[in-house]
């Protein structure tokens, strides 16, 4: 690679990277370097397929179109050229400075991508395409933001967030057997099962946080098939919220159940860096959910998230401990409980 490519690689891994996501960015710092560059740069490609889909003020037609051509682009099956222009088109049209910093990082990433080894960029393509497959089936099933919709079942929910994330712990899984030494004390197969669920699981997580912003856009990912049952409407969510919670409580559960995997997952890791980059989305995610569960009915009008101060304290603490398994555990047991001796509170 030259000077100037390596040159706006670093900038794509540091100033890029940490303005689109300060806890992935923070993630991924414990990870040694030659995980460190795929790993970002599928997340900096998976932000760009997303910050098109959500560019609201275009037709839906038009944002399917324009993310299969970049699909395109990115499995080397499209004019590159073309691609950058059409993308770029989109710009003007970004109220954040950051993401339209990210979308005109596209060409930075489309380079980089041609000069990570062969088998890397062969797995980036992959996770790509069924994330980016994930995002269009989004724009079809929401397709009108003045009629609110549910998806049909859970199984439609289970393929949603398999296919923008369990499909990353896949991906996740593949890189590390492949790049570190023993990486773990489980099978490859049994470490890509439990990265799918554990994957699943984060997505989850963040549609749980989201449920009362996607609702007033049109989006309910809560299967119709649950409402019905429970002879609710859809549009019934938000104004009777006390009859939607044990929906919703259930769905925490599954959340929660799938966290578990991620522990188990983490603890299989025999590498301490490698371990505390995968268990730290875990934790977040713990006390998310606890967050949650605080705020019941009332989740639906406000978005629960961990303070930084809280996260940089988790990060804290899986450096000072060297990410031992048994201090992940006790960290995580913390997490999950609402009052923490060692998270501080904002």
């Amino acid at each position: 690679m030259s000077a100037s490519a390596s040159a706006s690689t670093r900038r794509l891994q540091g100033t890029i990277l940490r303005s689109v996501s300060r806890s992935f960015y923070l993630s991924i710092r414990f990870l040694p370097t030659h995980l460190r560059e795929p790993i970002a740069l599928a997340y900096l490609l998976a932000r760009i397929t997303d910050t098109v889909a959500d560019t609201i003020s275009i037709s839906r037609n038009l944002r399917t179109e324009a993310l299969q051509m970049l699909s395109n682009a990115i499995q080397a099956k499209a004019s590159r050229e073309v691609v950058v222009d059409l993308i770029a088109s989109f710009l003007p049209l970004q109220q954040d400075s950051t993401e339209r910093s990210l979308l005109e990082s596209l060409p930075g990433c489309l380079d980089w991508l041609e000069h990570v080894e062969e088998a890397d960029r062969s797995d980036i393509r992959v996770v790509l395409a069924k994330i980016t497959h994930g995002q269009m089936l989004d724009l079809w099933r929401f397709d009108n933001p003045a009629e609110i919709r549910a998806l049909r079942s859970a199984a439609d929910l289970d393929e949603y967030t398999y296919l923008v994330a369990g499909c990353v712990g896949e991906f996740w899984t593949r890189l590390c057997s492949r790049h570190v030494r023993e990486f773990a004390s489980l099978s490859e197969e049994a470490m890509l099962t439990l990265g799918k669920r554990y994957g699943m699981a984060l997505q989850l997580i963040n549609v749980l946080r989201d449920a009362g912003s996607d609702l007033r856009t049109g989006r309910c990912y809560f299967p119709d098939e649950e409402l019905t049952s429970t002879r609710m409407t859809v549009a019934q969510i938000l104004l009777e919220p006390e009859r939607f919670q044990p929906i919703y409580l259930s769905w925490v559960e599954k959340a929660e159940h799938g966290l578990e995997c991620g522990m188990q997952y983490s603890r299989a890791i025999q590498n301490r860096r490698v371990r505390a980059a995968t268990a730290l989305p875990a934790l977040i995610g713990a006390r998310t959910l606890a967050l949650l569960r605080e705020a019941g009915i009332s989740m639906l009008d406000r978005r629960v998230k961990v303070s930084r101060r809280e996260v940089r304290g988790i990060i804290a603490l899986l450096a000072i401990t060297l990410a031992s398994r048994s201090q992940i555990d006790a960290i995580f047991g913390r997490a999950k409980r609402l009052r923490s001796s060692l998270i501080a509170e904002d």
